[in-house]
């Protein structure tokens, strides 16, 4: 093994060591029984139920109402702990964690009451959103008809990540009026059919994979219009990516220098006896455990801007709630850009430092490449670089929320209408 600790930065608040003492055992346990998963296809069940068993999926809420009160950093930091540990198990729960910060904006009455007593008792939600047929973007070929009393959702979903996991789901659905809404159901509804058939080459444990709803019922008081969205969602969902991305960078350094410390074999043209004494191989170390730092590091400095944004809903100065929603998606937007490539980076040059032989298949080291380059290809990069140059160059506006789909003619970001007289941001004076 490695003879000292990785050196990660000083914890988000002061509060975070003890927060994350309560889980850490958890985390450990989760990572030794890392590689076998994933060689033999071994679903989450077992470890997710020892985090739900622990209050991690309450985290975030508020004490008096049963949970543990975590900050928006806190949850980020300790998503990058959990990652280290097993990247697949931070994006099943991904979904259910936008849920709760949906819940917590909500204005008081029955229906938040009613979500943080299930939150609070243990439920944990997946989703059914996404679909690959001929819906167009912006739309759902999965449909809620029905009166108040008898509502009923039909449709097929793909990329269900969690909902194998899950005891409430997510669906996005085109209602007969036309919105888009989300109505939440129980896993074991009628006429749910849940299948794991995601086929990626990473994050293979995820359960993300085909969701079916043929009349499946739905309660009237469980059906959410897209004005619950928090204006901070589409940051606070990459953001749970991009965590997830730190820890893989963490967990392939830690296995880079354990490997290294622990390996005999070298070259006859190498700088040493011993791999563990090559400055060559101790360099591309550094610079593994260098690229982990900064992508961490990155992503907590992310999650203050996306806390600012969630403080401010609660604020009566529309304005500054407005400015500092888009201040956090252009933030988050530009984390996405450097942390990714970081990380790919990070998982590709382990085998540098190892050589051949870490590229057995009984190792598993090729997860953390294939898992980081799956994460990665979520909300594409290219788009993200352009939204925050049109930023910094014409002040315009974020986009606070996309689909999916089959593509119509669209508007450049200086078409799009917001309500306001002008889509771009007004200049200070």
């Amino acid at each position: 093994m490695g003879h000292s600790k990785s050196v990660w930065g000083s914890a988000p608040t002061d509060n975070y060591a003890q927060l994350a003492e309560r889980f850490r055992p958890i985390f450990g346990r989760i990572r030794e029984g890392a590689v076998h998963r994933e060689l033999n296809r071994r679903l989450l069940h077992e470890e997710i139920a020892w985090l739900k068993d622990c209050g991690f999926g309450v985290v975030r809420l508020p004490k008096e109402e049963g949970g543990l009160g975590a900050t928006l950093p806190e949850l980020f930091n300790l998503l990058i702990e959990l990652s280290e540990a097993d990247s697949n198990i931070t994006q099943a729960l991904r979904i259910h964690f936008g849920f709760v910060e949906r819940i917590l904006s909500l204005p008081d009455g029955d229906r938040r009451k009613r979500w943080l007593r299930r939150l609070a008792d243990g439920a944990l939600v997946g989703n059914a959103l996404t679909e690959i047929g001929e819906a167009k973007v912006g739309s759902y070929a999965t449909t809620l008809t029905g009166g108040t009393d008898q509502l009923r959702l039909n449709g097929t979903k793909f990329y269900s990540t969690g909902t194998l996991y899950a005891d409430w789901i997510v669906v996005g659905a085109a209602a007969e009026d036309g919105d888009i809404v989300s109505a939440i159901v129980p896993a074991t509804a009628e006429g749910i059919g849940i299948v794991d058939d995601w086929a990626g080459f990473g994050q293979t444990l995820t359960g993300s994979g085909t969701t079916t709803l043929l009349n499946t019922p739905v309660g009237g008081d469980e059906v959410f219009s897209r004005e619950t969205y928090t204006k901070y969602g589409t940051a606070f969902a990459q953001m749970v990516h991009l965590a997830t991305l730190a820890g893989i960078a963490r967990a392939a350094a830690r296995d880079a220098a354990e490997a290294v410390a622990e390996r005999r074999r070298t070259y006859s043209h190498a700088a040493a006896s011993r791999s563990s004494e090559d400055p060559q191989v101790l360099q591309i170390v550094g610079r593994l455990h260098s690229q982990a730092y900064a992508a961490g590091a990155i992503v907590l400095q992310a999650a203050e801007s996306v806390q600012r944004a969630c403080d401010a809903q609660s604020v009566e100065d529309a304005s500054y709630a407005e400015s500092v929603s888009i201040e956090a998606e252009v933030e988050v937007a530009q984390a996405q850009t450097i942390v990714a490539r970081l990380v790919l980076e990070a998982a590709s040059s382990l085998f540098d430092a190892l050589g051949a032989s870490a590229t057995a298949r009984s190792k598993g080291l090729d997860r953390y490449w294939r898992n980081a380059r799956t994460i990665a290809s979520h909300n594409p990069l290219v788009y993200k670089e352009r939204i925050v140059g049109d930023y910094a160059v014409n002040a315009a506006r974020p986009p606070f929320a996309w689909q999916t789909g089959i593509g119509t003619q669209t508007p450049s970001s200086h078409d799009q209408t917001t309500g306001d007289d002008d889509e771009r941001l007004r200049p200070e004076s």
